[in-house]
């Protein structure tokens, strides 16, 4: 490490982390690290009780300095991914993605949505910079453009989403290299008698002929559609507030993919965007019948129980409840009979948080599924069997004279991307059971 002096009180530890050359010095080496844990052990030493107070004292300082000199501090460590070579990608980064080539342009979504937005490219140098970025590779209209977004930004944004997102981190995701790709799937529609749609086992007696089989396989074609976000923002947000501007794009951005990216996922129709897990046209969904006399807009137990019996036996242990949010109170008061009473069977008290499992299995509240009393207003789905075929591309485009009158900027986030059930019918059980089973399952309408 770099010959410096340990701090040993706080505002000399304050004094050193305003001291640009060596702090870029420690950087560069990556000893800044040990020099905290120097410092504290050197203040511990000089009196061991008050250990505690200088690990809160050290995160209120680095605290305050970060938010103080937040701009000028990402300048002077240089974050730049190129030249640097940190590493600070989501995880949703794929290093044969077509925006890798741009890695380490851009400081961060502020500062690559300032340098597409119009009248920032000035100078030579950033003219240069624009040409690098821009992109017109739509296989549909080649006219159509936009500015190809680095990967690691990509990554970053779709990362985020992830949180929150229902279908992405949990399905199978597919690299696309292509706007069509097709995808192998197992044709098959019974496990009686065989699996695999072909494949049979027998036992043989010793020299006796073999019987044969074969698997039968099929494919689902994933078709790349356009998923545009648009938003708008005042003309000077990007270059009077970046760091403003970079939080309301960080924070709203991924949150408007994950809610358009699910809703289709779930209920897309399958026409210029992807076919939803949930959607009739998912030719394996199956749709529980509802009770003899049940009444409208009601969830009783015996559709839950069905519904858990007719999920494919493979898929359990990945499978989640869908449910709407105005289904709560119709779950909440699931109850059994018991003779002439009977008692509730989900929420087991009004002073605990409810357990968000159902049958041991997780519970998701979201808008994004049918209202109460519409076919998939509760589902029990295994989002592993759904595949999302996803470009690992994205483009920008902006306009300040789309709404010229309004003095804003609109932006247009471009993604391509596809969905679909990996599985293309529901299975008859190798009991012969006419009950037939399937990973996605879904509770019919009780209008």
């Amino acid at each position: 490490m770099t010959k410096i002096a340990i701090p040993d009180a706080p505002d000399k530890l304050e004094e050193l982390l305003n001291d640009g050359p060596k702090l870029k010095m420690l950087f560069a080496e990556g000893s800044f690290p040990e020099l905290v844990k120097k410092y504290a052990a050197a203040v511990n030493k000089a009196d061991p009780d008050i250990g505690e107070q200088v690990r809160l004292e050290t995160q209120r300082v680095m605290a305050e300095f970060l938010r103080d000199n937040e701009q000028d501090f990402t300048k002077r460590l240089n974050l730049n991914t190129k030249k640097n070579g940190a590493g600070r990608h989501g995880t949703a980064y794929n290093k044969l993605a077509i925006g890798c080539a741009l890695d380490g342009e851009f400081d961060g979504v502020a500062d690559y949505l300032s340098s597409v937005a119009p009248g920032q490219r000035q100078s030579v140098a950033d003219r240069d910079r624009w040409a690098k970025i821009r992109n017109d590779y739509s296989s549909v209209d080649p006219a159509t453009g936009g500015f190809l977004v680095p990967e690691v930004l990509r990554s970053e944004l779709l990362s985020n989403s992830l949180e929150a997102a229902i279908m992405r981190p949990r399905a199978n995701v597919i690299t696309m290299d292509g706007p069509r790709v097709p995808f192998p799937c197992v044709d098959e529609t019974t496990h009686s008698g065989s699996v695999f749609g072909g494949i049979t086992g027998s036992w043989v007696a010793e020299g006796a002929a073999l019987p044969e089989s074969e698997a039968r396989f099929g494919r689902v074609v994933l078709d790349a559609s356009k998923l545009v976000t648009y938003c708008e923002v005042p003309a000077e947000l990007p270059s009077d507030a970046p760091i403003a501007f970079g939080d309301f794009i960080n924070t709203n951005m991924p949150a408007a993919i994950t809610h358009f990216e699910d809703y289709a996922f779930l209920n897309g129709n399958g026409v210029g965007q992807p076919l939803g897990v949930i959607n009739a046209g998912n030719l394996a969904l199956i749709a529980q019948a509802i009770e003899a006399a049940q009444l409208a807009d009601t969830i009783v137990w015996q559709n839950v129980v069905k519904m858990f019996s007719r999920m494919l036996p493979s898929s359990l242990s990945r499978a989640v409840w869908l449910a709407a949010p105005d289904t709560f109170p119709q779950l909440a008061l699931l109850s059994v009979a018991v003779g002439t009473g009977g008692s509730v069977v989900w929420l087991g008290n009004g002073a605990d948080a409810p357990a968000m499992t159902i049958l041991g299995r997780p519970v998701i509240f979201t808008e994004k599924v049918p209202k109460l009393g519409d076919q998939g207003d509760l589902s029990f789905i295994d989002p592993m069997q759904y595949l999302v075929g996803d470009m690992q591309q994205m483009r920008v485009q902006s306009s300040e004279h789309y709404k010229f009158g309004n003095d804003v900027i609109v932006y247009r986030v471009i993604e391509r991307a596809d969905g679909t059930p990996w599985m293309r019918s529901a299975i008859t059980p190798a009991n012969g059971s006419t009950a037939t089973l399937s990973p996605y399952v879904t509770l019919a309408e009780r209008a």
